[in-house]
């Protein structure tokens, strides 16, 4: 049976967001994610976890500037020193929440900067990401995303993200597959996942067109979580998405699956 983690950023926006782990138990889910932990000490999120008997199962290293637009560092020339302290940081949260999965996002592409310079850098820099996290039992991963949501981000299709961790290797860096993204830049969303799942190292769903849950949009949901559990995904899927109502009443769609 496919496993699903409540995203925290995204459901439960009713409530604080400490207050959402318990909010998350209640409602039948074993684990979260959220995008980041760093407005919050790793001592009060790790209770949060214990209290309520929840396994952390991803969040994102540091972005860069957030506020003024940035979405990740990792293929940004001359940032490899911030990088790498975006990095220990991320890695000292993961510690504190037996977190095993990082998300490192990418970063929008520089207007006149080569496309090789770009990957050269963002190559190196998971590679190194990828040797600080090994030790502590955390895996790096990275996402594709969709030109509409982020537009200009360096990372867009799956085999894009395919060659980068075949450049790193796919026993140090995994895929970070969001349904929601692959289906509207791509399509053909379970034909992708037959074809890259032995790197998958964590999934994302939410519908499309409006990024909310499963069963408010185009997307046959019931056939697309059969299809993944009969090929054999053991990880965990994040529902990164934003409720179109209250997060409770939209979690019909979620009653075959609770623990």
């Amino acid at each position: 049976m496919p496993r699903f983690a409540a995203n925290l950023s995204m459901m439960f926006q009713e409530m604080p967001f400490l207050d959402r782990f318990a909010a998350a138990r209640a409602a039948g889910f074993t684990a979260v994610e959220f995008l980041f932990p760093y407005d919050f000490p790793a001592a009060e999120i790790a209770k949060r976890l214990q209290d309520n008997g929840l396994q952390q199962v991803l969040f994102n290293a540091p972005p860069g500037d957030w506020a003024q637009g940035e979405r990740g560092t990792a293929c940004l020339p001359g940032r490899q020193e911030e990088f790498r302290d975006s990095i220990k940081k991320a890695l000292d949260y993961a510690a504190a929440l037996s977190c095993p999965r990082l998300h490192v996002m990418a970063g929008l592409a520089p207007a006149g900067v080569a496309r090789d310079t770009l990957t050269g850098t963002y190559v190196a820099n998971l590679a190194w990401a990828a040797e600080q996290a090994a030790p502590a039992g955390v895996k790096p991963v990275i996402e594709p995303i969709n030109h509409r949501d982020i537009p200009g981000l360096f990372l867009n299709t799956m085999d894009q993200g395919a060659a980068i961790i075949a450049a790193v290797g796919p026993d140090r860096l995994g895929l970070q597959f969001d349904l929601y993204h692959c289906q509207v830049t791509e399509g053909d969303i379970v034909k992708r996942v037959e074809k890259h799942l032995p790197i998958i190292a964590h999934m994302q769903v939410a519908d499309v067109p409006g990024r909310n849950e499963p069963g408010t949009g185009e997307v046959n949901w019931p056939f697309v979580f059969s299809r993944i559990d009969a090929l054999g995904f053991r990880g965990w899927i994040g529902c990164e998405y934003r409720p179109a109502g209250e997060t409770v009443a939209g979690l019909g769609w979620f009653a075959p699956y609770r623990a």
